[in-house]
């Protein structure tokens, strides 16, 4: 096909035609190059394109990470349908409210996941039919609740790509092309973000290569490739594809021809990812916070020399969550020859920067598109220690599907026409550019007409030798309004461990009204299915 566009679908067949032979994929035991990632992409988009649906259908991909995952999501842009990412660990409810609101006409799902997709579609009338395909897994077929609850039988997925040809289909597309990536936030239903594919290639894959002046053709993309399999990057995708930090690490990966090594055990093992590593010669891995970070330290800590080899690994990024400075330290201790660095981001506004080297708190250094605004969508003041909204213009979504008000709310534009995504996130600019991230706005804690951050809070919690992880959140106060109350885990050898010991602890660190006035030790954090920390179910436990 001529006259590639920075459409997604066009970018990877770029890179397939430039190293067929090489590596793609690795997902468990499935091992794809990029002609054969192709071939079985084309197999899904042309399956999809025998049901007559049209350019622009919503196809649903209800999974756990998978080549089956991977192969959807390229095959529907190949078509120019739209994949979107459904969390496994829905309840029926929620399942049932995001195929309808995303108006999904295909699900694609995996067998043990049935009985989820059979409570969520039992009894109920959708605007528009639902085709269903399903992927096996090794999960027994007989009964199928699915067939029991909707009186049809799903296809199976590996008979619906025998049946469909490998050619490609050489139908133009477009930039305008959509990538949505449904995203839960802190309140409310999922609600899907809907990015031009060029605005995200550029925003959050690379734009043709991280470190060089982006790309201005499409094809140009060829030109940035190494044909030299000794050049090929092995890169670890350790968190869901359903959530977007993932999936945009494993078009980087695609997009500079590497190889996107996809973590596929259903709960985090710090033992099996760094088995993998090992196995799989991993230069880079992409985590989630303390949460995947904390137990690959003590797993490296308590492990033999010679246990595992991390020789060939140079990079630990984190996007999602922050890193705190006790783990970034730890992993430094363990993996001396890596970089260990954050990068910040959000499904509104992308990949924005990466933490200030040596920082010892959320100190960025954003993208020249990145600006801290004031309630007037003005530039705050650098170096005037004003708290504003952390804005991107330039490359931003258009929009959430199906929700103006929330789209104006997000996306506001400002008195000069300029339009801005503002997620929420409250930062101060220093005089040299630097911006310090405090935390999301309608997560921190009013205590007495102060505003209190949680991620500081947490930072200093987690400092504490005997705390393993933490979440801090706001509860109800008769007097102030809130309070501040952590959630900890703390390590299995540590004493009793008391409110009074770490308030201590946190007022060396922190200003007094900042200092948790509640405790609940745990055995487990809670974390949504992307690793991240679940505030609201930290909550319920109080």
């Amino acid at each position: 096909m001529s006259d590639r566009q920075f459409n997604l679908a066009d970018l990877y067949e770029i890179v397939a035609d430039t190293v067929p032979d090489r590596l793609a994929l690795v997902a468990g035991d499935v091992r794809l190059t990029y002609a054969g990632l192709d071939a079985r992409a084309n197999r899904v988009g042309n399956h999809l394109t025998g049901l007559g649906l049209a350019p622009g259908t919503h196809v649903g991909i209800l999974a756990r990470n998978r080549a089956e995952w991977v192969e959807t999501m390229i095959g529907c842009y190949k078509v120019r349908c739209v994949p979107i990412n459904l969390n496994y660990r829905y309840v029926a409810p929620e399942l049932r409210y995001v195929v309808d609101n995303a108006d999904l006409e295909v699900l694609v799902y995996e067998r043990e996941l049935s009985p989820l997709v059979a409570d969520a579609l039992e009894g109920v009338t959708l605007e528009r039919p639902l085709h269903l395909l399903v992927v096996e897994d090794g999960t027994p077929d007989t009964p199928d609740p699915v067939e029991e609850a909707t009186g049809s039988a799903p296809d199976r997925y590996e008979e619906a790509l025998e049946a469909a040809p490998d050619a490609r289909d050489d139908a133009p597309r477009s930039p305008d092309d959509l990538y949505v990536i449904y995203t839960g936030g802190t309140t409310g239903m999922p609600k899907g973000v809907m990015w031009r594919q060029e605005d995200i290639f550029f925003a959050a894959m690379g734009g043709g290569g991280w470190g060089a002046a982006p790309i201005e053709t499409a094809e140009e993309l060829a030109g940035r490739l190494n044909p030299d399999e000794a050049t090929r990057v092995p890169m670890a995708v350790v968190a869901p594809l359903m959530h977007g930090n993932a999936q945009w690490a494993m078009w980087n990966a695609f997009m500079m021809a590497g190889t996107a090594v996809l973590y596929t055990e259903h709960r985090f093992d710090p033992d099996r990812l760094l088995r993998m590593i090992g196995d799989e010669r991993v230069v880079s891995a992409a985590l989630v916070g303390d949460a995947m970070a904390r137990p690959l330290c003590e797993a490296l800590a308590a492990a033999a020399p010679g246990t595992y080899d991390t020789s060939t690994l140079m990079v630990i990024g984190s996007g999602g969550a922050m890193l705190t400075a006790s783990v970034k330290s730890d992993l430094a201790a363990q993996l001396p020859g890596a970089m260990i660095m954050d990068r910040f981001g959000s499904s509104e506004a992308g990949a924005q920067g990466a933490v200030e080297v040596g920082a010892s708190g959320p100190k960025f250094v954003m993208s020249d598109d990145t600006a801290v605004l004031d309630d007037d969508l003005r530039p705050v003041e650098p170096g005037a220690g004003t708290i504003g909204r952390l804005a991107r213009s330039g490359r931003i979504p258009l929009g959430y599907y199906k929700d103006e008000a929330k789209t104006a709310a997000t996306f506001p534009t400002d008195p000069d026409g300029v339009r801005w995504s503002v997620p929420g996130d409250l930062a101060s600019i220093a005089p040299d550019g630097v911006i310090t991230v405090h935390g999301r706005g309608s997560a921190s804690i009013n205590s007495g007409g102060e505003k209190v951050f949680p991620e500081e809070v947490e930072a200093a919690v987690k400092a504490h030798p005997d705390v393993y992880d933490a979440i801090v959140v706001g509860l109800p106060d008769e007097r102030f309004g809130e309070r501040v109350a952590a959630v900890v885990r703390v390590r299995e050898a540590a004493t009793p461990f008391t409110l009074e010991a770490l308030q201590d602890h946190c007022r060396s660190q922190i200003a007094g009204y900042k200092v948790p006035r509640q405790l609940l030790l745990v055995d487990e954090i809670p974390l949504t299915a992307a690793g991240k920390p679940d505030a609201r179910a930290a909550k319920a436990l109080f």
